[in-house]
């Protein structure tokens, strides 16, 4: 059993549920199954209106299952980086951190960010129940929550033109979201962002970043590598949908 568990971590996403209004789970795979594994696995399936199914590592045995026996299409690519942080970077000092965010620049934050390449806008099933609005979502609850923490930049009246959202788990620092303003591009805004996390990640004893991107964020991609950061995951993300 515990096997088991380890290579097919099966949850049910009450927020998804409560949200885009259809019962909702996820499966993580984390090794290729067997045929008695995805047997099973299937009978679960029908217990639920959406699954999103994560191939970690894009194993080609587990896609052969999921595209041959189930209407579930590829919803998302992701790609993992991480970086190992071995000193202090000179801290750009521009930028500020806080978990306790004035109502301003809340407001100011929601305005920024075009997450085109999102899974919850392309999924139509998802964005006609609420998808295009998921990202603003995670920033309000993020507002709400001392343990999540906004890297912001400002620009010359003071407003917010960039922020980098982040959390620590265990003894890693996760990246998950960062924008900067149409209006503020190619100004250097996100390696400022970065380089202040990674300072206040040091100092706090952490030595580990890690962030995520979808494979057609190209963009994304070559700013990771360039900060530093390498890929360590490319997992695909297929949604079925049983209605």
């Amino acid at each position: 059993m515990k096997d088991y568990e380890k290579k097919i971590r099966f949850q049910e996403m009450d927020w998804d549920t409560d949200y885009f209004g259809v019962k909702s789970a996820r499966v993580i795979l984390n090794g290729n199954l067997t045929v008695k594994e995805w047997e099973n696995l299937k009978i679960q399936f029908k217990e639920y209106d959406f699954i999103s199914i994560q191939n970690q590592h894009s194993s080609p045995r587990n896609a052969q299952f999921i595209g041959r026996e189930t209407s579930a299409f590829l919803a998302d690519i992701n790609i993992q980086f991480i970086k190992v942080l071995n000193g202090l970077d000179s801290y750009p000092g521009e930028v500020e951190i806080d978990n306790s965010l004035k109502y301003e620049d809340q407001v100011q934050i929601e305005k920024i960010g075009d997450f085109k390449f999102s899974k919850f806008i392309e999924d139509p099933n998802l964005n006609k129940r609420g998808g295009n609005r998921v990202y603003t979502e995670w920033l309000i609850n993020a507002f709400k929550d001392s343990n999540k923490f906004f890297s912001l930049s400002r620009d010359e009246n003071s407003n917010v033109n960039g922020y980098l959202l982040h959390s620590f788990k265990d003894d890693i620092c996760v990246i998950e979201l960062i924008a900067v303003s149409s209006d503020s591009s190619r100004l250097g805004i996100g390696t400022r962002l970065i380089k202040s996390l990674e300072t206040s990640a040091f100092c706090k004893g952490i030595k580990k970043v890690k962030v995520g991107t979808q494979v057609r964020n190209i963009r994304a991609i070559n700013f990771y590598h360039k900060s530093g950061y390498k890929q360590i995951e490319c997992n695909q993300v297929y949604h079925l949908w049983n209605i």
